[in-house]
């Protein structure tokens, strides 16, 4: 029987995904091979560049740093909000044997200070935006300080102009980044993922979401974090794609023009913005209209596609690929979702693992509530798994798993086996089609009365699907179960907390809750307290509520800002301390 021959195309694709296993052979093929094309630009064309000249900006930039003595092996930071400029600053110096840096532009100047310190950072690009956040003391240590908007140096030592910083051509097993994150749960860690944990992922998410030179990916979350760099911004380079910035934050009036004008085909997202869309926006509308709502009663598939049909319009009409992932989203919202064919997609990760560990295609068949299947060379298994529920330890091995924590041998040895195998924390199950199902953290988990492990995750799901809540955080305190609950600003106005109304509004809205959600969930869920919250709560960069902040912390009581505490139902101050561990503190 004869051989059967593989199409060029299919030629080229192995090609690419075999001979590019480091930064540095991802951007020499795509700046050869695309050279014409557009590769990077702001909406509204700001910044703007080719695969050629984003080749001729990165060698100018690299030769600049080593003039002054930043070599292979040597850390450079960037502290900015999205640009196109990032890339180019992220290609000189991971693609020549550098070691990047990335700092989230919401950090704190202590945060920025702790990781510039720990990381042994000597260069660092910036932001005129962000260049507060970086001390006199953090500018004096460092070699040079360059705005990352002209590239100018803001600061250079002379003496090191010497012209000796050398680079080389970076092996796959080669340090290529470090990312400090703090998570959910504390303390920050310097997340060390080399060239192949990299360019792994750049395969895995080609197989799990094919794209195109033709496609045009919008960004509108940090690139700093692993989840939109990896899955979105070096994903774009890698397929020769464009994608396009925002200059400002993605408010609805910034984010609604430049939908219409760049028509994107893909975009990735947190489920809180999409379920803001579909909550705030879609479902008043189709309960305030009484055609709507019959429909939804009588023709729910014809009134499905409508909507469907509307959303994707409104995400510019072109959208092909959405994908969702960084916390667990609402069921409700995904099933509308599906119920609309609108193009969604769900993945799961972690910054350890490059991020991407489970997937759902796009055109495969949706479970709702599953993050998917193992990604491409992926091996995943659930460790301490109860016999009873099926509920383990998401474990997983594979080229996507984290060199280590920089400098953090014991917190490594925590989550790394001898085999290989990183222990992600998550608790989950699985169908027999080998479909997960994310039940909580491993560390959220709270131990019932009768030894049954109660996900506090799964209840603030109830929580949130009620009229009127924005979000909540379910936690245990003295021996039962709490609610921190912030209501929507239109349904409690706490500029009116000086009012009996206030109180009477307040009282009846966490009754409510409380009501409600006893009687959905089952009896070793229901909670015997509800605590109205202030201001929103502290998040992630992936919009993950800081829950250490809040173990001790009674309603809105901040967290050492000064800030007026809390009332209660008598009019009293709420009391309660902190968490005294403070992200990036230690790191």
């Amino acid at each position: 029987m004869a051989k059967k021959i593989k199409s060029p195309y299919k030629q080229r694709l192995k090609y690419r995904e075999t001979h590019n296993t480091t930064l540095r052979r991802v951007y020499e093929y795509s700046t050869t091979k695309y050279r014409t094309r557009r590769a990077t630009q702001f909406v509204d064309g700001g910044q703007a560049y080719t695969y050629g000249s984003f080749k001729d900006a990165v060698e100018r930039l690299s030769q600049r740093m080593s003039r002054y003595g930043i070599s292979a092996s040597d850390k450079v930071a960037i502290l900015s909000q999205n640009m196109p400029n990032y890339l180019v600053a992220y290609f000189s110096v991971t693609a020549f044997g550098r070691v990047l840096v990335p700092i989230l532009p919401d950090s704190s100047e202590n945060e920025v200070t702790n990781i510039l310190t720990h990381s042994e950072t000597k260069a660092v690009f910036v932001s005129k935006k962000l260049l507060p956040k970086l001390s006199q003391a953090c500018q004096d240590r460092m070699t040079l300080v360059i705005d990352i908007e002209t590239f100018e140096f803001i600061k250079k030592n002379k003496e090191d102009f010497q012209c000796d910083g050398w680079v080389k051509d970076p092996a796959p097993d080669d340090l290529a980044t470090i990312i400090y994150t703090s998570g959910t749960t504390g303390r920050a860690k310097g997340v060390m993922l080399s060239h192949r944990n990299i360019c792994h992922n750049l395969v895995a998410s080609f197989k799990a979401q094919p794209c195109f030179k033709k496609d045009r990916f919008l960004s509108i979350l940090p690139i700093a974090h692993t989840y939109e760099m990896g899955v979105s911004s070096i994903y774009s380079f890698y397929v020769g794609a464009c994608v396009y910035y925002l200059q400002k934050p993605a408010a609805p009036s910034v984010l609604l023009p430049a939908l219409k004008k760049v028509r994107p085909t893909i975009m990735l997202s947190v489920p809180l913005v999409i379920e803001k869309v579909i909550k705030n926006s879609v479902f008043p509308t189709i309960q305030k209209s009484r055609v709507l709502s019959w429909m939804e009663k009588h023709m729910p598939h014809i009134l499905h596609r409508i909507i469907g049909g509307r959303i994707v319009k409104t995400f510019g009409g072109k959208l092909r690929f959405f994908g969702i992932g960084g916390a667990k989203m609402d069921p409700v919202v995904e099933q509308f979702l599906k119920d609309c064919h609108f193009p969604y997609s769900v993945g799961y990760g972690l910054t350890e693992t490059s991020p991407l560990v489970c997937n759902v295609l796009v055109n495969k068949r949706k479970r709702v509530g599953s993050i998917g299947v193992a990604t491409w060379k992926v091996e995943i298994r659930l460790d301490n798994m109860n016999p009873d529920t099926g509920e383990g330890e998401i474990v997983c091995r594979g080229d996507n798993v984290m060199l280590g924590y920089y400098k953090d041998p014991e917190r490594t040895m925590s989550v790394l086996d001898d085999d290989g195998w990183f222990h992600t924390n998550d608790i989950a199950s699985m169908d027999s089609d080998g479909y997960y199902y994310i039940k909580g953290r491993l560390n959220n988990t709270i131990l019932g009365p009768s030894g049954e492990n109660i996900y506090p995750e799964e209840i603030e799901q109830v929580i949130n699907n009620i009229e009127g809540v924005d979000e909540s955080l379910v936690m245990e305190r003295d021996g039962h179960l709490v609610a921190l609950v912030k209501f929507d600003d239109n349904v409690l106005d706490w500029n009116q907390a000086s009012e009996d109304q206030f109180f009477e509004t307040l009282e009846a809205r966490k009754k409510a809750v409380l009501e409600w959600v006893n009687k959905a969930v089952g009896k070793n869920s229901k909670i015997g307290e509800v605590d109205a919250m202030k201001e929103p709560f502290e998040k992630t960069a992936t919009q993950k509520i800081r829950r250490f902040l809040y173990k001790e912390r009674r309603g809105d009581e901040p967290s050492g800002s000064g800030a007026e505490k809390p009332v209660n139902e008598s009019g009293a101050e709420a009391g309660g301390t902190a968490d005294g561990e403070q992200a990036g503190k230690q790191a």
